[in-house]
């Protein structure tokens, strides 16, 4: 294997339209798309649902699948088990609300579903003055007292309201029920997987113009019942580094996520356990590695093999920062 092949690489999203997407993504975030508006990205992707592209070096214009593959496992990096690419990471414009939604975990989306579960992380980039999200329960109930509320359309009086502010960060695990407000931008790193269980969605109609499509009894099979606390805040605290600084946002056995607010030049190197990816939220800068060099502006993510080696971030913005 040549030593040139690692190196970082731009990657090119999947778009996804949804009835509550808007135009920001376009607009302010350099996303390409004829869709008429833009509900997500998948910005670092090999789910068959949306896969990212690889848009600059050797490889330009194939899928990150296909890349992968033809870099073979040093790519990934030990933490990878198994064949499939354990992370998804998404741009999210909601200008209108998303419906209750439930995801279920590993266990039980394997079994019926036939893929992983989704554990997920949202970092909040913008919101509307009062923009709120769901997020489970304000008390605890049955399962049966959750069906009831389901039925009778009470699901969200029963749902806790959070306001959210730009900066916020959020773990949703598996079986939490939650919403996404109007008028969020939001960063989201989760588990591979695309299994929704839609609870709850205001009557809306679909763009077919028929009711979208819910799924109350597996949903009831996987929410967390249990009333739980809500923390909005990063895991660790905004480290001075060289180059800037570094905030833990979130560590969990499925994904790291680390803020970085550069202002300067940053060296790192990747290791042979784990890839790592960046997001540029804002700003710019020009990242070196493996041969290679890439100018980043925001909306850009790239990716960088495991097996890479030491690489160099320079420039003014903030990035985040995905590895296992």
């Amino acid at each position: 294997m040549e030593n040139t092949k690692f190196c970082p690489v731009k990657l090119l999203p999947a778009c996804k339209a949804a009835i509550w997407g808007g135009h920001r993504l376009k607009a302010e975030y350099g996303k390409h798309s004829d869709l008429p508006s833009i509900a997500e990205t998948w910005e670092l992707s090999c789910h068959p649902q949306g896969e990212s592209t690889v848009a600059s070096g050797p490889f330009q214009g194939t899928t990150l699948s296909e890349y992968l593959r033809k870099l073979g496992p040093e790519a990934v990096g030990t933490r990878v088990k198994g064949a499939e690419f354990p992370i998804l990471v998404k741009f999210i414009d909601a200008a209108e609300r998303l419906s209750v939604q439930v995801h279920p975990d590993d266990a039980y989306a394997r079994r019926v579903e036939g893929q992983a579960g989704k554990n997920e992380m949202w970092y909040i980039l913008d919101c509307e003055p009062g923009a709120q999200l769901l997020f489970g329960l304000k008390e605890s109930c049955t399962r049966e007292e959750l069906e009831k509320a389901i039925r009778e359309n009470t699901l969200v009086e029963q749902m806790r309201a959070v306001p959210v502010q730009k900066g916020d960060v959020y773990f949703i695990p598996a079986g939490t029920l939650h919403a996404i407000g109007k008028g969020i931008l939001v960063a989201e790193i989760q588990q591979s997987s695309d299994v929704t269980y839609r609870v709850y969605d205001y009557g809306r109609l679909g763009q077919d113009g028929k009711p979208r499509q819910l799924h109350v009894e597996k949903a009831l099979a996987v929410a967390d019942t249990v009333s739980r606390p809500v923390e909005s805040s990063p895991e660790g605290p905004r480290q001075e580094i060289q180059g800037g600084f570094m905030t833990r946002m979130k560590t969990s056995s499925w994904f790291t996520v680390d803020k970085l607010e550069l202002s300067g030049n940053f060296a790192s190197a990747c290791g042979p356990e784990s890839f790592q990816a960046f997001l540029c939220l804002k700003g710019c800068g020009d990242l070196s590695g493996g041969g290679e060099y890439l100018s980043l502006q925001k909306g850009d993510t790239v990716f960088l093999p495991a097996c890479m080696g030491a690489y160099r971030l320079t420039g003014e913005g903030e990035f985040l920062r995905i590895f296992l």
